[in-house]
């Protein structure tokens, strides 16, 4: 028996895991797949503070004060760089809600401003084109390498004696005297007095017998890979735009000079490759698309090799906000899903609080805009239409 059992090895699981066993507690971490194998592998790897929304800003600060030291802490590198995040606007109507968005979190203490015009963008981003209309520009965020850091959370979390089950899938959440009593596996029975579901667009499958389920609706974003170059851009960049209500694409250079970038959030068809691992493909339409959206912030894309391309899975709550709460109907079982595309730079953050959860103790901040029944007046919403091919 353990004290925990978490479903889910993305970055959300694995921080729970390693708080969870650093207070004391004994865990195993089941993933049908493996490490970072889903969106935690697949994102663009931000982490970013500027333009949230109000209920998780504080969140996010939080978390960047984690982010800051670490590697230091995981004994292992994550790749974590604060150079900066620029939202650009491509017209004056995008500038308008920039303008507002910064007006309204520094007022919630944020330090960002407006950078008006292509040239105040390109003084402090020389590659970014000069027909931009301005920019918001937040210096404290940043990004790191998602992979690298899952991994060095499993590491320490080893060293904490956290132990690990990949290719074995959960099948049910067992119950004794109305509260949690382990799970069943395709392989075996676990018995735990916790469990944690860090499924992302997976999972109410498995709260369905309790009554419970999270409204997700699978979505998905076209993810580029360059070939490395020579370094050009230090900040996260996205692209705002009055016909989105995400951002238009999103991108980055990473430390081995590879730029990866990204569309906005669209319509996923519910097919996955499983085999060798987890893959989502893009349409030539959408690829073609994300790399002309790209280009015309980063022209130097143009020239650029393409050295691969996959689609990232997003979790998407209605309110595009998370889930991680207590679920009332089956006491020991904690939910953390519905990060809806932007739960990586949460994940530091998010694994304190869920382990606060789990024990009981009150969280480090108000949790209370991501409680489940939020959304009972979603009952009709039933997604994860998945067809998963071998």
């Amino acid at each position: 028996m353990v004290d925990a059992v978490v479903i889910g090895c993305g970055i959300t699981g694995v921080a729970s895991a390693y708080e969870m066993a650093r207070s004391g507690l004994s865990v195993l971490v089941v993933d049908r797949f493996g490490p970072a194998a889903m969106a935690s592998g697949w994102t663009l790897g931000g982490v970013r503070q500027s333009g949230r929304d109000p209920a998780e800003l504080p969140l996010a600060r939080m978390a960047v004060g984690i982010w800051e030291t670490l590697s230091e802490e995981l004994e292992a590198p994550t790749g974590y760089r604060q150079d900066g995040n620029l939202r650009l606007g491509m017209s004056e109507t995008d500038m308008v809600d920039i303008r507002a968005m910064v007006a309204d979190q520094k007022a919630h203490g944020l330090d960002l401003c407006v950078l008006e015009g292509g040239a105040a963008v390109q003084a402090i981003a020389p590659a970014i084109s000069a027909e931009v209309a301005g920019a918001s520009y937040c210096p404290t965020d940043g990004h790191a390498d998602p992979v690298a850091t899952v991994n060095a959370y499993i590491a320490a979390a080893r060293r904490l004696n956290v132990t690990f089950a990949f290719g074995e899938s959960v099948t049910e959440i067992l119950s004794d005297n109305n509260r949690v009593s382990g799970v069943r596996t395709d392989r075996r029975t676990i018995a735990a007095s916790h469990v944690i579901m860090a499924t992302g667009i997976f999972g109410n499958d498995l709260l369905q017998p309790y009554g419970v389920r999270v409204p997700i609706e699978s979505k998905v974003v076209t993810v580029v890979r360059s070939a490395p170059v020579a370094p050009l851009l230090k900040q996260v960049i996205s692209v705002a735009s009055a016909l989105r209500t995400d951002a238009a694409c999103a991108g980055r250079q990473q430390i081995d000079g590879s730029f990866r970038f990204t569309s906005g959030i669209e319509d996923w068809n519910g097919q996955m490759r499983t085999t060798p691992n987890p893959t989502v493909l893009p349409t030539a339409q959408a690829l073609a698309g994300t790399i002309q959206s790209f280009a015309e912030v980063v022209p130097a894309i143009n020239t650029i090799e393409i050295e691969t391309f996959w689609c990232g899975l997003i979790d998407h709550t209605p309110d595009a906000l998370p889930v991680m709460d207590r679920v009332d109907a089956l006491p020991g079982l904690v939910v953390a899903r519905g990060y809806s595309g932007h739960g990586f730079c949460l994940g530091p953050v998010s694994g304190r609080l869920i382990c606060a959860l789990v024990r009981g103790d009150e969280p480090a901040c108000d949790l209370s805009a991501f409680r489940m029944n939020r959304f009972a007046s979603h009952e009709d919403m039933a997604f994860e239409r998945v067809t998963l091919n071998g």
